[in-house]
């Protein structure tokens, strides 16, 4: 898995840009407006970098920021939204922005974005509501990584026999009270509030 790419942009466009490396291999990646932006004018630059492989074809989309990179992921995790939705709507709304009107819950915004119903407005603020923190005047985004460590721990509880809602209601109390838990510390409280 290719992690973020740096070297020489040979060219770009308000969807694309393409970073020769050093090596002389050069990528094409699929990019934001809000990742244009910076980059117009620069000659050098480091993307981060989100891989979409398919049976017919291989696609790099590159971030300027890890954060940007999570939010896209996040993004696409959500029923119905693929990577071109969700580059759309981090093109439309800066990151910022689009984590304010979703802790907050303002539809209305995130409708404005074109190919964005209020169906599937409403299912990202819903999905993605309880993964941005509000944290006094700044978000904080947890990470993919604890992410994955929430969703482990769930689906043991699940597999030893617990309810999959009343597992998660036991699950999201533990993580929002300690975020940096292990998978196995976190079954193990969790059978104990059982």
């Amino acid at each position: 898995m290719i992690e973020y790419i740096k070297g020489e942009i040979f060219r770009l466009t308000p969807t694309d840009a393409t970073i020769e490396t050093s090596s002389g291999v050069a990528y094409l990646l699929n990019i934001s407006l809000n990742t244009y932006t910076p980059l117009n004018g620069q000659k050098q630059t480091t993307l981060w970098v989100h891989e979409v492989i398919r049976e017919d074809a291989h696609i790099l989309y590159g971030f300027l920021t890890e954060h940007e990179r999570e939010l896209f992921r996040l993004l696409i995790g959500v029923s119905g939204v693929g990577a071109s939705i969700a580059r759309m709507i981090l093109s439309s709304v800066p990151p910022a922005e689009l984590e304010q009107v979703i802790t907050s819950g303002a539809t209305a915004r995130l409708k404005s974005v074109k190919g964005i119903g209020a169906k599937t407005a409403e299912r990202i603020i819903v999905d993605l509501r309880d993964k941005i923190k509000p944290t006094g005047d700044t978000l904080i985004l947890q990470t993919s990584a604890q992410s994955e460590v929430f969703e482990e721990a769930l689906a043991a509880m699940v597999m030893l026999g617990f309810p999959k809602p009343q597992a998660q209601k036991v699950m999201k109390k533990l993580f929002e009270t300690n975020p940096e838990l292990k998978v196995e510390e976190a079954i193990k409280k969790g059978l104990s509030m059982m």
